[in-house]
């Protein structure tokens, strides 16, 4: 009896904690009765919010599902302008689950599989806008228009795409069990927008756009080898006005130095002058004085090195005050 009681208590437990689940904050939570999502009395799909809620063990399992806005970053692909030039564009979006019950149903709440047909999707949309552009239009898009656009035309589809049967898109093929139709009130929903997944575009961004690496380095050795000539031609040209200012500096060095050399020489020759008549004025007062200062000088420059042999006749004029110093008339005056 007791071991009975025993086991009817765990029983009531385990149901009673088999009944009881939680909705964490940023998630949502689908309950599925028997592989089917359970709804509401308006037939609406019924969403968990954060909190502690109950279901029936054994019968009902819940789905949990992330409501928090995520970022696909799109690896940089190659677009082509409407002037058939091609741009590496790297983006990226932010996105959310916005119908939890279409989300699960397409998806069955596989986040990757979720952005591999955003991700699709997103590159077909932003080909087609920047089809449409040209370069410049693209590069100087700083209102958005060109994000906003694709983010729109995510959300909301666009007319001119044909529209694929539901039957026959395997892009959108549910991978859980699909056991119910949506209810043919949402059946309003544009098949080419990402309402189809249940999912919104919260935001689309671009974060680079580049030439491709082939055009890129053409353009860059283009751009060094106009530098390289351009550096060629100021290199010759500063040498070219380096040989003239050098060639004007040597010509004014040496009209300067030639200028010099005439002064001083004019200068030398008006004190040679000046010297030889103020010489003159006072030898021509004594002139006997003068020839006796000129012998001197003559006898000095022609002794004054060793080895010095001078050949001349005893009667020669240039010994006169040598042989007889005592007859002239400054020594007598002495």
């Amino acid at each position: 009896m007791r071991n009975s009681f025993i086991v009817g208590i765990i029983a009531v437990l385990v149901i009673l904690y088999s009944s009881v689940f939680t909705v964490k904050e940023g998630e949502r939570g689908i309950v599925l009765r028997f592989s089917k999502v359970v709804r509401d009395a308006n037939d609406n799909p019924v969403v968990y919010e954060p909190g502690l809620h109950f279901k029936i063990p054994f019968v009902e399992t819940v789905k949990t599902l992330n409501a928090r806005i995520q970022t696909l970053d799109i690896t940089a692909d190659r677009f082509l302008t409407n002037e058939k030039k091609d741009l590496m564009v790297d983006s990226y979006l932010k996105w959310r689950v916005k119908d939890f019950s279409r989300y699960y149903r397409v998806t069955g709440g596989d986040t990757s599989r979720a952005e591999n047909l955003l991700k699709r999707k997103f590159t077909d949309r932003l080909r087609a806008e920047i089809g449409r552009l040209d370069v410049k239009g693209i590069v100087t898009d700083s209102r958005g228009r060109l994000t906003t656009d694709v983010r729109d035309a995510l959300n909301e589809g666009t007319h001119e795409e044909k529209a694929e049967k539901k039957g026959v898109n395997n892009d959108v093929a549910p991978i859980a069990p699909v056991t119910e139709e949506i209810n043919s009130t949402q059946s309003a929903i544009n098949v080419n927008s990402m309402a189809e997944l249940g999912i919104e575009v919260v935001d689309v961004r671009i974060k680079q756009i580049n030439l491709p690496p082939e055009i890129s380095d053409a353009i860059y050795q283009r751009m060094r080898a106009d530098r390289e000539a351009e550096a060629r031609l100021l290199r010759s040209e500063g040498l070219e006005e380096a040989e003239e200012v050098r060639a004007k500096a040597d010509k004014k060095a040496t009209e300067t130095k030639a200028e010099a050399n005439s002064k001083a020489l004019s200068i030398r020759g008006d004190g040679d002058a000046e010297a030889t008549r103020l010489f003159a004025d006072a030898f021509s007062k004594d002139p006997e004085f003068y020839a006796f200062v000129r012998s001197l000088r003559a006898y000095e420059n022609s002794f004054k090195n060793e080895g010095n042999i001078m050949v001349l006749s005893p009667d020669n004029d240039f010994f006169r005050y040598m042989k007889e110093p005592s007859k002239q008339r400054y020594n007598k005056n002495d």
